[in-house]
């Protein structure tokens, strides 16, 4: 009797200890719990998908039903975080045109060494200036052999971008008068004329280029001297930048206005 009596006491004190097993998995899980939700408070978008992705196939996809509308109610009493800006176009246009620049330099480097090739950069673009001796003979507008072959190399590098290019043809103040070119102005735009039509047989785009010859006008320094006439006697090719911003009407000033 004593021994049964014993054995009843210990397994009701078995019993009375059995809650401990299922209140320390209860407080485990309820852990777990808030880790998630505090993990999902803090985690970029890709993260929280995996998550859920892991969960969903663990419980079923019941349990982040109600994790997420509890997870976006929570503080976010996170650090700031950086910002990133926007990629300024401008910005971002001077570095094309600037690498553009270096691989004409690059192409023309024995020309610029010895002073027949002028390289800048502004807002309007790219200017590189030629004197006309390297490419023409005097009073003609075909192109010498040597000097073609100087311009095929910037014909390759202007194929590969899409910026306007422009051909500018200028001379000197003494006049010419000949069958052919009975005027400056008709020889500078047949001279700016052969130098686009290189570029098109190297393959810029027939779109993008435009010749104009402005003669004696616009001298980049006097015409007084054999010296300055000859500099003055030049072709620019300019690679235009693309001005940013939208064209407006201006209206009349006398217009009804606009219903």
């Amino acid at each position: 009797m004593r021994r049964r009596r014993k054995y009843l006491d210990q397994r009701q004190s078995d019993n009375h200890e059995r809650w401990l097993v299922s209140y320390a998995d209860f407080i485990t899980l309820l852990f777990a719990f808030f880790v998630v939700m505090y993990a999902l408070s803090s985690v970029s978008e890709g993260k929280y998908r995996v998550l859920s992705d892991s969960l969903g196939s663990a419980f079923g996809g019941r349990v982040l039903e109600r994790i997420a509308p509890a997870a976006q109610s929570l503080p976010r009493d996170l650090p700031p975080r950086r910002i990133i800006q926007p990629a300024d176009p401008q910005r971002m246009q001077r570095e094309q045109m600037r690498g553009i620049a270096q691989d004409i330099l690059r192409v023309l480097d024995s020309l610029v060494r010895d002073g027949q090739v002028k390289v800048t950069q502004s807002n309007r673009g790219i200017s590189v200036e030629i004197n006309a001796s390297v490419l023409f003979a005097s009073g003609q507008a075909q192109l010498r052999a040597e000097s073609g072959r100087a311009l095929q190399q910037v014909a390759r590098v202007l194929a590969t971008t899409e910026q306007g290019i422009q051909v500018e043809g200028y001379t000197d103040n003494a006049p010419i008068s000949t069958s052919q070119f009975p005027s400056n102005w008709e020889l500078s735009a047949a001279r700016a004329s052969s130098v686009v039509r290189l570029f098109i047989d190297n393959g810029v785009a027939v779109r993008r280029l435009s010749a104009i010859g402005y003669g004696p006008n616009r001298p980049v320094t006097s015409n007084d001297t054999p010296e300055g006439r000859a500099r003055n006697r030049r072709v620019t090719v300019m690679i235009l930048a693309e001005t940013p911003g939208k064209a407006v009407d201006i209206p009349f000033a006398g217009a009804a206005p606009a219903r």
